[in-house]
């Protein structure tokens, strides 16, 4: 989206008005600055006696305005300072402020005369005839004692401020520059460092520990559940349990190389992990899987749900004496694949939500294990995709936690993987 640029963006209001008033302490012009509108953004500078008296009257204040407006557009239009005859008779002059061709403003100055010769060799300011003002003698006095000059001084001074609007405005633009420049190089030292976090993780086998995250402690409850299976009951559920850990292994051991999976082989681990876990922990966990048909193929990195299904588990079905319900879904939104895992456990204090996602949270044993995989797999997710793209994690307490994840349908070749 384009933004506008307003005359006091680019020039410093006290500045131009301690110049403006210099210049007409050194000319004898008035002068006052103007924005694209017409509107004054300076006092006026050493306003005549005469277009002060003009102004009283609506009418003759209507004419000076249009007359205004004209230069100020004639010189927006050229790009060039504009000088021309106001109704009342006098030479004024406007000075475009202009940033790469767009008009934000002008210096309006002048309300002097010049000789009649000269005169005739410049437009009017208004579609009107001059104002006739004979019939009013305290105005023609005031005109008669109104500045005289020279159609040369007067191209000087315009030429003069040009030149000065010239340097604010490029002085400025130069500064705006820089800071845009500064900016941008912040934004890419932050995602300069968080590829180097990214890739510092995976050099030190955080990857390998997501790919492995069934922790020692998963690991010795499915065995056991295994062992009292096979010797309490018989072979079908046994074999049920083999099969969906076997897929488990088999998933982590062949992605070694690609980290990159369809949203249904990422899901269907995660069913793997939820049928085990289910048989381990009977009617206390209900589970529910629901993924859209065309988000299925969806491409996503290794290990992205998982960690997720594993802490709603150890936090919040396990501490439970009645258990609880863990929800898997995976919706299409416009090109957004939208993953949510919720469960109704005894939620997450705020503090910790974003120790966990910033790497800082630091708890013993499996707990600790867990934040690893979380915050990994949401350095991840903003790494691939950016930062509009890691985890949103939203938790009551006493009544659970909803995790929000947001993979977009495009391409990952382009991050490395």
């Amino acid at each position: 989206m384009r933004v506008l640029l307003k005359i006091t963006d680019i020039i410093d209001v006290e500045v131009l008005q301690r110049i403006q008033d210099s210049f007409s302490d050194a000319t004898g012009l008035a002068a006052v600055t103007v924005d694209y509108k017409g509107n004054p953004i300076t006092e006026y500078s050493n306003f005549s006696e005469y277009c002060t008296c003009v102004r009283k009257e609506s009418s003759n204040r209507d004419c000076c305005f249009q007359s205004d407006a004209h230069g100020g557009i004639e010189s927006a239009r050229s790009g060039k300072p504009s000088i021309y005859i106001c109704h009342g008779g006098l030479v004024d002059l406007a000075v475009p402020i202009m940033v790469k061709g767009n008009y934000l403003g002008a210096i309006m100055a002048g309300q002097v005369k010049i000789d009649e010769e000269e005169m005739k060799r410049l437009p009017f300011g208004t579609s009107h005839e001059l104002t006739d003002f004979s019939k009013n003698p305290e105005i023609m006095d005031l005109y008669d004692k109104t500045l005289k000059t020279t159609l040369t001084q007067v191209r000087s001074a315009a030429d003069l401020l040009y030149t000065i609007a010239n340097y604010l405005v490029e002085k400025q633009m130069i500064h705006i520059i820089q800071e845009e420049l500064h900016n941008k190089n912040l934004e890419l030292m932050e995602e300069v460092k968080l590829r180097s976090e990214v890739e510092a993780s995976l050099k030190e086998a955080d990857l390998k520990a997501l790919q492995a995250q069934i922790n020692p402690h998963f690991l010795f409850n499915v065995l056991n559940t295994i062992g009292r299976l096979a010797l309490l009951e018989g072979a079908d559920k046994t074999q049920e349990m083999i099969y969906a850990f076997s897929d488990m292994m088999r998933y982590t051991l062949k992605k070694e190389k690609n980290n990159v999976v369809t949203l249904k082989e990422e899901m269907e681990h995660v069913q793997n992990y939820l049928s085990i876990q289910k048989m381990r922990l009977g009617n206390r966990l209900n589970y529910l899987v629901e993924v859209d048909e065309m988000a299925e193929d969806i491409l996503c990195p290794f290990m992205t749900i998982q960690p997720f299904v594993e802490n709603a588990i150890i936090h919040a079905i396990e501490p439970n004496a009645r258990g609880g319900e863990v929800r898997i879904t995976a919706d299409i939104l416009k090109e957004i694949a939208i993953l949510k895992i919720v469960d109704d456990g005894k939620g997450i204090p705020d503090d910790r939500i974003h120790k966990i996602l910033d790497g800082t949270y630091e708890a013993d044993g499996r707990e600790k294990n867990t934040g690893i995989g979380i915050n990994n797999a949401n350095k991840r997710l903003m790494y691939y995709y950016g930062v509009d793209y890691g985890v949103e994690i939203k938790s009551e307490l006493e009544k659970g936690t909803e995790i929000t994840i947001k993979i977009p349908r495009k391409s990952l070749a382009g991050r490395g993987l």
